[in-house]
């Protein structure tokens, strides 16, 4: 019997996984479809001794300091801060768009305060922003939009920038001065030695029990537990009773080449040519020196794992559908991207398992060996009539 069945190896299931056994004390049983812990940040060496990311390039970055600080005691950090530039009209320029992009894309010389008035006179009126459209339109005009967003995002999507939720690129800022960093956040650095080298050490305790290469459906009646975490796709706990909800999935190209470096960047985006999205360069993440290097070029797909929660209105109407049935699950938390389909960054995950714990804890008194060694105690107040 095992206090708890987590279902999900990834950050969500791992980090409940380490609270409850080193802070409940009680036993935990991981499970994970995959042949691996880590989920999709899964990083290991491949034959050129190059650590590189199996499932697409993970940046760490957050503002949270408790995040910062509950994921240190697992790892020491790497300072990075992430840079991206998008192939258009035969440049690379940097993305997010700032004053360096408009510049090298038009051949101007624009101040930021010029930059602002050049964005003011292309930005379209949207009464409403609704859409991931309307988002880019109305910041930086409609030409922008063409040349930096709405290829790439059909690609990634499957469907055009029109019909998906705002969410997908209010998640990219716009910036007037010269900072070419993807990211704003304050901690911006990697896993000094890799995600996969973190997770080791999270679910290193005696009461965690990891099975790999196991579906759920063939454990949940054959091993006992008595609560359960699932983290991944809601619609499959449930059998699709109510339908499948719409994930994206990827499709991945390793390759190692015989050269130092292959782009300026760790990633480099497509948004007009090529039926990939973007091309990551791994020695940029690591730092690490090698006479080789290697790559992976991502293909979006609707078929394969799923990755990415599709945002558009009426996915968000069947997910709540299900979220009611969820709400009724006795003993059950669902936590995570595809269990609450979210698109979550991995800080993000995190926090929401942790603070999932934090509920746990309010709400649930401890089990298992915990309440065993607090019988042993009261026992041992009594030694003369109950020896222990």
């Amino acid at each position: 019997m095992f206090d708890w069945l987590i279902v999900g190896a990834g950050f969500a299931g791992s980090v409940l996984a380490e609270r409850i056994a080193s802070q409940r004390h009680e036993s935990v049983l991981l499970i994970d479809r995959r042949n691996h812990i880590g989920g999709n940040a899964y990083d290991c060496y491949d034959e050129a001794g190059i650590l590189v990311h199996r499932y697409g390039p993970h940046i760490f970055h957050t503002n949270a300091r408790s995040i910062i600080d509950y994921l240190s005691q697992f790892t020491e950090w790497r300072p990075y801060e992430h840079r991206v530039l998008s192939s258009v009209d035969g440049k690379l320029l940097p993305i997010p768009i700032n004053l360096d992009t408009i510049n090298r894309l038009y051949d101007l010389e624009l101040t930021p305060e010029q930059l602002e008035e050049f964005f003011a006179s292309r930005r379209e009126t949207v009464e409403e922003v609704r859409t991931a459209e309307d988002v880019v339109v109305s910041t930086v005009g409609r030409e922008l939009y063409e040349q930096f967003f709405r290829g790439y995002t059909r690609k990634q999507w499957g469907v055009d920038p029109a019909q998906l939720s705002k969410s997908v690129t209010a998640r990219v800022p716009t910036r007037t001065n010269r900072d070419d960093r993807y990211f704003g956040d304050t901690f911006q650095n990697m896993p000094a030695g890799g995600y996969t080298r973190m997770f080791q050490r999270m679910l290193d305790n005696p009461r965690i029990k990891i099975m790999l290469q196991t579906d759920y459906r063939e454990i949940r009646d054959k091993i006992p537990f008595q609560r359960m975490i699932y983290t991944g796709p809601i619609d499959e706990y449930f059998d699709w009773s109510l339908g499948r909800l719409p994930y994206r999935s990827l499709r991945f190209e390793h390759a190692t080449l015989d050269c130092e470096q292959f782009q300026p960047v760790a990633v480099v985006n497509y948004p007009q040519t090529e039926n990939y999205t973007r091309i990551t360069e791994y020695k940029h993440l690591t730092g690490q020196q090698s006479p080789k290097t290697s790559l992976t070029y991502e293909y979006p797909t609707d078929i394969g794992d799923p990755y990415y929660p599709v945002p558009r209105a009426e996915n968000e109407a069947l997910y709540k559908r299900y979220e009611a049935l969820a709400a009724a699950c006795s003993d059950v938390w669902f936590v995570g991207r595809l269990a609450t389909y979210r698109y979550y960054n991995m800080d993000q995950v995190v926090g929401q398992a942790l603070a999932t714990f934090a509920r746990i804890q309010q709400s649930l008194p401890a089990t298992g060996t915990v309440q065993m060694l607090t019988q042993r105690t009261m026992l041992g107040q009594h030694s003369e009539q109950f020896p222990t």
